[in-house]
């Protein structure tokens, strides 16, 4: 298929710009087995799944990972961390007049420093000064995604995270988990639904357009993934019973989906550039949660390689004529995989 397959026509409007007055008020778009188009609300979730079947959610934590501040040469920099590698260097994305060169210095926020050490293809590899971790927590701001227009403020900290989330990490929220609750949470125990927890560290690359037409020139960010052993533990069991595994949001789902390349479940930690496109035979996942995605991006080609491109294209089409709200504040979808 092209990239122009997946272009789709979204009022500007119909872009949230904020998340719902409360945590879970979203909508929600049920995409059911048997076909046809069902509009709801996110509390709705627990009815719609079954006694037996397993959520897995991306507890990844969302890092204040961009950083401004000046080259020593007098230039100012914008840096927006894409990846820790340990506890004092990361790949970056670096926005300056000109490019730091290897051996230079970054000095950011008022009382920071960062060596450049080498360049990575579009990333610059940093050490820095203090713990990379301790450093974004002091000067960094919240990397809300490019279509978000106001700058962070106190109730993005809150929101933009969501209520499960425990390993630091990510430069972009698991956005299909931020409809939970721990009132959801205590809903669905009381349907027999449970669930179970992995990592996935969302990178930048997430929101790197697709730039070429021929999708099999497209080649995938990398991020970087781990499911630990109860949870691999809960979805075998799960499998054993004859339930569901659900994956909360896309990130879920690549983790998964990449657990299985080798086998099932055969490799549960690991980098991870699987680009899932219509045609892509899916291994473990039954049911996706997500929220809408940007048209001609790679995370629409992966819910309509899962719940098929007709079905996907009319759904998109079904979102905007009924008015949902679009992208990471946006309303949500439950997709069931025939």
């Amino acid at each position: 298929m092209l990239l122009s397959d997946f272009d789709y026509f979204l009022p500007e409007s119909l872009i949230a710009q904020f998340p719902p007055a409360e945590r879970g008020g979203s909508r929600l778009l049920h995409l059911p087995v048997a076909g046809g188009l069902h509009d709801g609300r996110f509390a709705d979730l627990p009815a719609l799944l079954r006694e037996g079947d397993l959520l897995v959610l991306n507890d990844t934590r969302v890092i204040k990972a961009r950083l401004f501040g000046r080259k020593d040469s007098g230039g100012q920099v914008e840096v927006l961390v894409e990846r820790v590698l340990d506890e004092f260097e990361a790949l970056a994305q670096i926005r300056a007049s000109k490019p730091p060169r290897p051996g230079s210095r970054l000095l950011l926020g008022e009382a920071w420093g960062a060596a450049m050490l080498a360049r990575q293809g579009e990333f610059f590899r940093l050490k820095f000064d203090a713990p990379v971790l301790d450093v974004l927590e002091a000067a960094g701001r919240l990397p809300l995604p490019p279509y978000i227009e106001h700058t962070p403020d106190a109730a993005d900290a809150e929101r933009y995270q969501t209520v499960f989330a425990r390993e630091p990490g990510a430069v972009a929220a698991p956005t299909a988990g931020l409809h939970f609750t721990e009132a959801m949470f205590a809903a669905l125990d009381e349907r027999g639904v449970r669930h179970a927890r992995l990592t996935l560290h969302v990178g930048a690359g997430t929101f790197q357009p697709v730039r070429v037409e021929n999708l099999a020139e497209h080649r995938m960010h990398h991020e970087r993934y781990r499911i630990p052993a109860e949870a691999l533990a809960a979805i075998r069991e799960t499998r054993a019973r004859g339930g569901r595994v659900v994956a909360v949001g896309t990130t879920s789902l690549r983790a998964l989906e990449a657990a299985c390349q080798r086998g099932l479940l055969a490799e549960p930690e690991g980098d991870t550039d699987i680009f899932i496109t219509p045609g892509y035979d899916f291994r473990l996942v039954d049911a996706l949660i997500t929220n809408f995605h940007l048209p001609r991006s790679t995370l629409l080609m992966l819910v309509s390689a899962f719940a098929g491109y007709d079905r996907i294209m009319a759904a998109y089409r079904h979102a905007v004529e009924r008015q949902y709200r679009f992208f990471s504040y946006g309303d949500a979808m439950l997709l069931e995989r025939r």
